[in-house]
């Protein structure tokens, strides 16, 4: 039976009730409810981004360069950060959120189709009805079994690999990678940072070594010219004296070091306990002295008094506030120069 939020309210209040997670993975609901809206990924070219960090930016960044060769293109993002309507843009500019959910509503409900296949859904089917030339889409989890496993992608990037989701995508780099590329299953090029895990990539698939600029050229046929790097809410995002920034893994405290101008912030703080809290809290140690610990509403947000606790032997001062906008109030009482990180998850509770 369709449930009561199927039934009435906006169609971002009924996204909002479906499960986030499946009984269990597979794309049999995904394929089926592509059916029933007509098959819409068939309807452009794709190009696929997977890895563990950097897919968001990564996506954005290919469809503007696409967009500045001329071609209308869309992106697919997750999770958001500022809102919904973040997750899919045709032509650089959000799409209209409620609209997207609303054509795949009663086909996703009747199949009991999870958030994100109905957010995958509605996102392949705004760019088929919005006639872009090509779509990049961002992969949710791991790969082989996710729900944007369901495009023919002629060019896959892989950003990196790191531990992430060992308990549905194996408990080593190699066997993630594995997972995240088997999305590759018709792509003529894949992308990749470096050689690590070219003995995983298709024989018949060409390789090439890069990042978006290269995922963009493969797609072209051709190099491009600048360097051109989109707004992301979340991801180093200046706010004055505040960066916002979502890394939630060593690899990405690393990159986020690499590019704060100061060493004394005040850090606000949720981290998932799925995550390797000890590695990241270590490597943020080295961003200030301070950390507010706090949890994100996420259902696996650590809770802040044991995030407090983990955090005292690597910083002078630790406070564990539970409310992540009191949290982050507390934070800037203390500092202008505020440090908000550790999940995106966090970004999006201040931000409503």
């Amino acid at each position: 039976m369709p449930s009561v939020a199927s039934r009435q309210g906006s169609a971002v209040d009924w996204v909002e009730s479906l499960s986030p997670w499946p009984e269990k993975f597979g794309l049999d609901t995904m394929r089926a409810l592509l059916a029933e809206l007509g098959d819409p990924q068939r309807a452009y070219a794709s190009i696929h981004v997977v890895g563990t960090k950097g897919k968001s930016t990564a996506t954005r960044t290919i469809a503007a360069y696409l967009e500045r060769e001329g071609l209308r293109s869309g992106a697919y993002t997750s999770p958001h950060v500022s809102g919904w309507r973040e997750r899919i843009q045709v032509g650089a500019q959000d799409v209209d959120i409620e609209r997207a959910l609303e054509r795949v509503r009663h086909q996703a409900d009747a199949l009991g189709a999870t958030q994100f296949e109905t957010l995958t859904a509605a996102a392949l089917l705004e760019f088929a009805e919005s006639e872009v030339d090509v779509a990049v889409v961002e992969a949710g989890l791991g790969g082989r079994l996710d729900a944007t496993n369901v495009i023919d992608a002629g060019i896959v990037l892989l950003t990196n690999v790191d531990l992430e989701h060992t308990e549905v995508l194996g408990d080593t780099r190699e066997q993630i990678a594995k997972e995240k590329l088997a999305v590759a299953h018709a792509a003529r090029v894949v992308v990749t940072s470096d050689n690590t895990y070219s003995e995983l990539i298709p024989k018949q698939t060409a390789r090439v070594i890069g990042g978006p600029e290269a995922a963009a050229a493969a797609f072209l046929g051709r190099p491009v010219e600048g360097r051109l790097e989109p707004d992301l809410p979340g991801r180093f995002e200046q706010r004055g004296e505040e960066i916002w920034d979502g890394a939630h893994t060593p690899a990405a405290v690393d990159w986020l070091l690499a590019r704060l101008p100061a060493r004394d912030y005040t850090l606000c703080v949720s981290v998932l306990v799925d995550k390797d809290v000890d590695a990241i809290l270590a490597r943020l140690a080295q961003a200030g002295n301070h950390l507010i610990a706090t949890s994100s509403t996420n259902e696996r947000a650590l809770p802040a008094d044991e995030l407090a606790l983990r955090a005292r032997p690597h910083f002078a001062q630790v406070e564990a506030v539970a409310d992540p906008s009191a949290a982050h109030a507390r934070a800037r009482e203390l500092s202008p120069r505020v440090l908000v990180t550790g999940s995106l998850y966090l970004l999006a509770d201040l931000y409503r």
